[in-house]
Formats: C-alpha cells, sequence, structure tokens
C-alpha cells in the first residue's frame, strides 16, 4: 500500500470516529458482534483472550447500548511509568477499530438509552456521534467520593463511596415526578460487611449486583445479589458461588445491554515489572471475564411448597 493510500485511509477513519480520542483509531482483524469472540457459557471465560484480556491490569468493560462500542480502561507503559487510559472498541462496518480515549477519568458505564456515560462523579453526554465534555454531578452528589455509577431503564441511580476504612455506602437515587431525589443508603442486607462497591442496577430494577467482603479475614472482594421482592424491598444478599467467586477478588459486575452476558473482573496472578530505573514493581494481572447471564437467574431463591398429604 503506497504513502498516499495510507493516508487517504486513515482520513476516512478519523472522519468516521464516533468519539473524540488522543489516538486515531486502529483497524483490527477482529469482526462480529462482542469483538468476534465466541459466547461463553455457564463457565466464565477471560473476554477476548490476548485483546482485551492481556498480562497486565484491565478493568470495567462496558458495552453501549446498540453493542457497537467498548470501553474499558487498561494499564500501559508510557514513557517509562505506568498509566491507566481509557480506550474505545468500535465497530464500523462489521470491522472493530480501537482507539485511546484520554487517561483514566473514572469507571464508565453507559446508561441504558445511550445518552450518558457515567463516570463516578462525572458524566459526559451524546452529543451526534460524539461525547460532551466532561460535567459533574453536582451537589448533592458531588459530596460523596464515587467510583462507579449505574442507572436503571427508568433513571434510578445506584452508586458506591470509596473510604479507605471499607466503611462505605451503597447509595440509591430515584426520579419522582421528574425531580431527581437525594440518594439514600440501600437497606443493611445490602449495606452489610465492608468494601461493598461497584454495585450495577438491572435495567428493570429487578435485582442489584455489588462486590464486598463478608465473614472473611482476609481483604477479598466477591461478588453478591440481591433481588427485588414482591413488596418492593430488597431480598437478602446472595453470595454468588463458586462458578464466580474463588480464592481471588472478583468485583465490577455489569450486564450486557442485550441481559445476555454477565461481566466482571478477576484477579489472576501477579506479574513483575521493571521500571527503568531497575526497580521492580509485583502488579497484579486483573482480567475482564464474561459468562452467559443466564447464571444470575440460577442464584434466585427457589419458593418451596409443602408437599401434599
Amino acid at each position: 500500500m503506497n504513502k498516499s493510500v495510507k493516508t487517504l485511509l486513515l482520513l476516512t477513519v478519523l472522519a468516521s470516529a464516533k468519539v473524540l480520542s488522543l489516538s486515531p483509531p486502529l483497524a483490527t482483524d477482529l469482526t462480529g458482534p462482542y469483538l468476534g469472540q465466541t459466547p461463553p457459557g455457564l463457565a466464565p471465560e477471560p473476554f477476548a483472550q490476548g485483546v482485551i484480556s492481556t498480562p497486565g491490569w484491565e478493568y470495567s468493560g462496558v458495552f453501549s447500548p446498540d453493542l457497537t462500542e467498548f470501553y474499558y480502561i487498561k494499564e500501559v507503559e508510557r514513557e517509562g511509568q505506568l498509566r491507566q487510559e481509557f480506550i474505545v472498541y468500535q465497530q464500523q462496518n462489521d470491522r472493530w477499530y480501537w482507539s485511546i480515549i484520554s487517561p483514566r477519568v473514572g469507571q464508565p458505564f453507559v446508561s441504558p438509552d445511550g445518552q450518558t456515560m457515567h463516570l463516578g462523579r462525572r458524566y459526559k453526554t451524546r452529543q451526534g456521534e460524539d461525547w460532551s465534555e466532561l460535567k459533574s454531578l453536582g451537589e448533592p452528589f458531588s459530596n460523596h467520593r464515587i467510583m462507579w455509577l449505574t442507572s436503571s431503564a427508568n433513571g434510578t441511580w445506584v452508586f458506591d463511596e470509596a473510604k479507605r476504612e471499607g466503611d462505605g455506602l451503597l447509595r440509591i437515587s430515584r426520579i419522582k415526578n421528574g425531580v431527581r431525589l437525594p440518594p439514600e443508603p440501600l437497606d443493611k442486607t445490602i449495606n452489610t460487611g465492608q468494601w461493598n462497591a461497584h454495585p450495577f442496577i438491572a435495567p428493570d430494577e429487578s435485582y442489584i449486583i455489588w462486590d464486598g467482603q463478608r465473614d472473611s479475614p482476609v481483604r477479598n472482594a466477591d461478588l453478591f445479589i440481591s433481588f427485588k421482592q414482591s413488596d418492593g424491598r430488597w431480598g437478602d444478599a446472595i453470595k454468588f458461588d463458586d462458578r464466580i467467586n474463588t480464592s481471588a477478588s472478583e468485583n465490577g459486575a455489569r450486564v450486557t445491554p442485550d441481559g445476555k452476558y454477565l461481566f466482571f473482573n478477576r484477579r489472576v496472578g501477579e506479574f513483575e515489572y521493571t521500571h527503568p530505573s531497575g526497580k521492580v514493581e509485583v502488579i497484579g494481572n486483573t482480567d475482564i471475564f464474561w459468562v452467559d447471564a443466564g447464571i444470575i437467574e440460577s442464584m434466585r431463591p427457589t419458593k418451596h411448597t409443602s408437599e401434599a398429604p
């Protein structure tokens, strides 16, 4: 391919990009839904092994509602230092392109209507095929150290609170008569134990998934779920079984917009990183996993009826 053709191709890709990024979109060999990956069953698998899940730290993978964009955070080496970058994969004419949006600015979640990208205490809104500049949620939300905020289809927000002591509360904020209500702590069925974080509320608000630590002397995040009861209250916290939770740390769960797959993060080991100065640092290797979302329904408590005499 000659230089002029390469330049024309690059300009074409840039013109069709959906987000303003720090790097031009680069073509991959990936085609098809979900970055061309074979869907998993009820056993979790690393998502896009060797592409998204690599030796190192990847986190917070989320799809846009139309499944043509995949956002996540990745730790990379830049100028001799480890840095976290905000990356997007975009599908155009069935082919996937990737680019760097910016340094990390939060943990992304795209609202069910696709019009808002939540990034903790900040957010962006859709502007055509682009995103706006970062905006603040304002008070009273800006008063909380929010890491992760998700939204239901009705606009109900559920978010966490980062505290060094591990006693941050998960909170909920609903919309009533068109007005956003102040956040309130979720029930004790959810706000029990330590390090409760990264909540995901189902689009229909039928359940909430989060990670935390309960009855464990070792700090090790596990995933929990609470189903909404018929009276509107949240049911008891149910710890996911060993198909999801392991001796490692599992956190940051979210379900794809089509409801088919549960994504989460898992620490899968460690590796040694040698700095240019010669200093060796042990780095956690965290990957993004996915599993058939049918595993969620399998966690729902069954109603037992007494046998007839």
